[in-house]
């Protein structure tokens, strides 16, 4: 009897275990002085050749979605993505994602497209998975839409720690 209750004791701190390290949130100063909340990201779509990955951005006023593409574009052919991101969530209506930013980082190892959310979509963004994302990177091939099958819950995940966290 006390196997099974020293069995059924870690299993409960190992799931509590996980589900603290899924709001891990971390933060980081801009140049501007401001501070930036955010998550590791998520990889949504993979193949051999490319792959797509996201996470939640937040400054505590407004809710970001970063989308680090790989391959990605040179610095001046990457500063040209200006087109809104589009999402199709479980709900199966369409959103529209506000074009923010463009960065380079890490020695433009990696680059990173900010996508401003419409504060009246955060409550669906919490509530439903991503299923389609159409997504208008020029001078890349990510010139399509992306059905998720991976981690499509990733986006509400990291907003549900955020607005806990507030």
């Amino acid at each position: 009897m006390k196997t099974f209750t020293y069995l059924i004791l870690l299993g409960f701190v190992s799931f509590n275990a996980n589900v603290l390290a899924q709001c891990e949130i971390k933060n980081k100063i801009q140049a501007d002085g401001s501070m930036v909340y955010f998550f590791d990201p998520a990889v949504f779509y993979t193949t051999k050749s490319k792959s797509l990955k996201i996470n939640i951005l937040t400054d505590k006023e407004h809710y970001f979605i970063a989308l680090q593409p790989t391959p990605f574009p040179n610095r001046k052919e990457g500063k040209k993505i200006k087109d809104d991101l589009i999402i199709i969530l479980a709900d199966n209506n369409t959103y529209t994602l506000s074009h923010y930013d463009t960065e380079y980082r890490n020695n433009d190892s990696i680059m990173q497209v900010l996508y401003l959310m419409d504060k009246k979509d955060v409550e669906a963004f919490s509530n439903y998975e991503a299923k389609t994302a159409r997504i208008n990177m020029q001078g890349t091939e990510f010139v399509r839409d992306y059905n998720f099958k991976l981690r499509k819950g990733a986006i509400m995940e990291q907003l549900k720690c955020f607005r806990k966290e507030e």
